[in-house]
């Protein structure tokens, strides 16, 4: 006889936010979990008392697992660099490449989980992370086996750059790849590593870095590999001026009609950032079905501007939340940045005459919390996973609604109060109906030692 599949209760829950297509909201409420699968979700006393390992969730909201769709973990090692606080994009990319061209592979390896650990203890469940620097040995690889390690979903974008200085491009030539090698290893990590089943905990994605880092011919022969696999595509598009500039003059058209010509719109890819993506590129994205990884706290570090995201959702765009480097934002906390795109979008609608009067109805916090689940889901080309429902993949979430940030909040508005007030830490993480956070604290990784060698390696790399 097969084993039985563990079960997990969740059980008595002030409030189930499960964003599913009724939108519930459940006070009071059990969710029941079969091995990797959400079994029922209904009112507690409709439901089992025991399973196989029960958590009380008396106090606390459970919501989906948050969903990251555009990072670079590397870069958590990089945070805060004197001289790079004070610049916009190019010049911060700039500033940053010689001390990155010091990576390794055990670099890569910790850092990913910090990054991760992170977005874990924030409530996040999946994550892309695009790595597009492989120096000193580094490999793709070292990313994926630590995020197994960690207990992450995950989607590894193989980056990559090959245009340098010398040939016009942004990065030190030093860091570029020959384009044969990175389609040949892009090919290789897809047959390694991608699992395209559902529930699947490992994905791989094309990414060519970015229109001033790769050529027309990468960016072609990425996006036909993909597809030949069936597998996705994504890029950094349109973030700041330099980018619309560079754009124009090198190419004679928008970014949008770079990434169309080149084909880089579809249903299979999404862009990051899409900052300056103007009203002929929303409609392209739209008709598409091509997604923007919104990265609000990165494009305010780096002042690039507010992305029109009221815009691309009106239209129909599919748009996720992104946290970006951890050097760009200066964090992985993905329920803050959930918080920041809620409050941003309310500030860009203000700036026009008496936008006072309409910012707040800009972006609301159930809005928002669709954009970082439903709306990563989408993103990501994944139906298992952004909602609570039978069938879906347990992934979700719990936040104490009883803590200091959430006091004379959460008692009016649980959900309201989780977005609107400073951002928690989770106290419970369940990835694919495992528990990875426990009562606040990473259950999957020692992460004193882990942090103590993190900061070590940040010391190393930056040369002090």
């Amino acid at each position: 006889m097969p084993t039985p599949e563990p079960t997990l209760l969740i059980r008595d829950a002030d409030l189930v936010v499960t964003v599913d297509d009724q939108r519930r909201e459940l006070p009071r409420a059990s969710v029941l979990v079969r091995g990797r699968a959400i079994e029922a979700i209904g009112p507690a006393d409709a439901l089992p008392r025991e399973a196989d390992e029960v958590i009380d969730a008396r106090g606390h909201i459970v919501i989906p697992g948050l969903v990251n769709t555009h990072h670079h973990m590397y870069q958590s090692l990089t945070r805060a660099i004197p001289a790079a606080q004070d610049a916009e994009l190019f010049g911060w990319l700039k500033t940053l490449y010689p001390i990155w061209a010091g990576l390794t592979p055990e670099m890569v390896r910790v850092s990913t989980q910090v990054a991760m650990a992170e977005l874990l203890l924030s409530g996040c469940t999946t994550s892309s992370d695009h790595l597009y620097l492989y120096p000193n040995g580094v490999r793709l690889d070292d990313s994926i086996e630590a995020a197994e390690a960690i207990g992450m979903r995950f989607h590894a974008a193989r980056g990559s750059m090959s245009v340098g200085e010398s040939a016009g491009g942004l990065p030190p030539d030093a860091l570029v790849e020959r384009e044969d090698a990175i389609l040949a290893d892009t090919r290789r990590l897809i047959e390694t590593w991608h699992d395209a089943s559902r529930f699947s905990m490992r994905q791989v994605v094309a990414a060519p870095c970015s229109p001033f880092s790769v050529s027309r011919g990468l960016m072609r022969d990425s996006a036909a590999l993909a597809r030949s696999y069936g597998t996705r595509l994504h890029t950094h598009l349109a973030e700041n001026d330099h980018d619309i500039a560079y754009s124009r003059e090198k190419f004679g058209m928008t970014p949008t009609e770079y990434a169309e010509s080149l084909g880089w719109l579809g249903d299979d890819v999404w862009h990051a950032h899409c900052v300056k993506l103007d009203g002929a590129g929303i409609a392209r994205f739209a008709a598409t079905g091509t997604g923007v990884a919104h990265c609000p706290c990165s494009n305010m570090r780096l002042a690039s501007g507010i992305a029109p995201v009221r815009r691309m959702l009106d239209a129909g765009v599919p748009v996720g939340l992104g946290v970006d480097g951890s050097a760009s934002n200066d964090g992985a906390h993905l329920l803050g940045e959930a918080r920041q795109a809620l409050l941003l979008a309310r500030v860009g609608r203000s700036l026009g005459p008496f936008g006072c009067d309409h910012g707040p109805a800009e972006m609301t916090a159930r809005a928002t919390l669709e954009i970082a689940t439903l709306g990563g889901a989408r993103v990501l080309g994944r139906d298992d996973i952004g909602h609570l429902a039978p069938g879906m993949a347990a992934d979700l979430a719990l936040f104490d609604l009883r803590t200091l940030a959430l006091a004379g909040g959460a008692v009016h508005d649980p959900l309201g109060a989780l977005l609107l007030c400073a951002p928690s830490q989770a106290a419970y993480t369940v990835v694919n109906g495992r528990v990875v956070v426990r009562e606040g604290q990473l259950a999957t990784l020692a992460l004193a030692p882990l942090l103590a060698r993190h900061n070590a390696l940040a010391r190393q790399l930056a040369g002090g």
